[in-house]
């Protein structure tokens, strides 16, 4: 008898345990939508992702760890140009020798402006942007710089850069170049850089920018001519890949390795962030694509 009330009690138990699985089973699969955002893991060594609307840290990987930044840095030099007071984007730039022998000594990436033309600031904008031209970037540096010498002007383009980041409250950055061809000291963190950029898109013609896939500039010969420039492809790679991409700016070089600004929106909502020092071009758009489908996951 006793041994019937026992196997009567264990038989009760377990019918309360698989009735209490069952219900913990049933709130699981309710719960599971908002659990099954995992983070994800990305070989760049740096990466960070903000809700662009807010502020707000969706994401972080040595996310306030210095690192060199590429021509990410030509963010900051645009947004230093958008920011002048009275600025004529129909200004026009005569390109110097200066600008064409300064990438061919660097083996630097270039808009391939050609000496003595006339370029409008707007399409030195996207000469700076979509093919990441050094030689547009020295061009903008050197008219909206002060001083009587080159030089000089493009030292005081560097410290309007360098004011800019100030201004942002950003404690971890500091530029040494126009373009990101640094000196040693032009560094930034993947926190830094995606709120410098979510300062430059609050510029209309910024945006605009970033987000042309291919532009081709008409410009003046030094004979009054037109020359029709050969087309200008933007190098982000998620504009044509990855729905929604709205922006920002490749960087590459041997101790930035390969970096990605990048930001899209997707129901209204935009997500904005940085990998830094990834391993390749694929790679760090595939870094990217994940950090961006996470930062939307985590939004909702």
């Amino acid at each position: 008898m006793i041994t019937g009330i026992k196997g009567t009690r264990i038989r009760r138990a377990a019918a309360v345990a698989v009735t209490s699985g069952a219900l913990l089973a049933t709130g699981a699969l309710t719960a599971a939508p908002a659990q099954a955002v995992t983070t994800p893991s990305i070989v760049a060594k740096g990466g960070y992702v903000m809700n662009n609307a807010n502020g707000s840290t969706l994401y972080t990987k040595a996310g306030a760890t210095r690192r060199s930044t590429g021509s990410t840095t030509k963010i900051m030099t645009a947004k230093v140009v958008l920011a002048q007071s009275n600025l004529n984007l129909d200004s026009k730039v005569t390109i110097k020798k200066e600008y064409s022998d300064y990438v061919v000594r660097n083996n630097a990436s270039q808009a391939h402006l050609i000496v003595g033309d006339k370029v409008t600031v707007r399409q030195l904008l996207y000469g700076l942007m979509l093919p990441s031209g050094c030689d547009a970037a020295y061009a903008l540096a050197d008219k909206y710089g002060t001083g009587s010498t080159m030089s000089a002007r493009v030292k005081s383009f560097i410290g309007k850069m360098n004011t800019a980041a100030k201004n942002l409250g950003l404690e971890d950055t500091h530029f040494d170049s126009f373009d990101g061809i640094g000196n040693g000291s032009n560094y930034s963190t993947p926190r830094d850089l995606t709120k410098i950029a979510s300062s430059a898109m609050k510029s209309s013609t910024f945006r605009t920018i970033v987000k042309t896939k291919h532009y081709t500039a008409k410009t003046i010969t030094k004979t009054g001519s037109t020359r029709t420039m050969k087309t200008w492809d933007n190098t982000n790679g998620l504009l044509s890949s990855y729905s929604g991409t709205i922006g920002v700016k490749t960087g590459s070089g041997p101790e930035a390795k390969y970096c990605l600004v990048f930001a899209a929106t997707r129901n209204g909502k935009t997500v904005i962030g940085t990998v830094l020092a990834s391993s390749s071009i694929a790679q760090r758009e595939a870094d990217a694509k994940k950090l961006l489908t996470y930062g939307f996951a985590k939004l909702g």
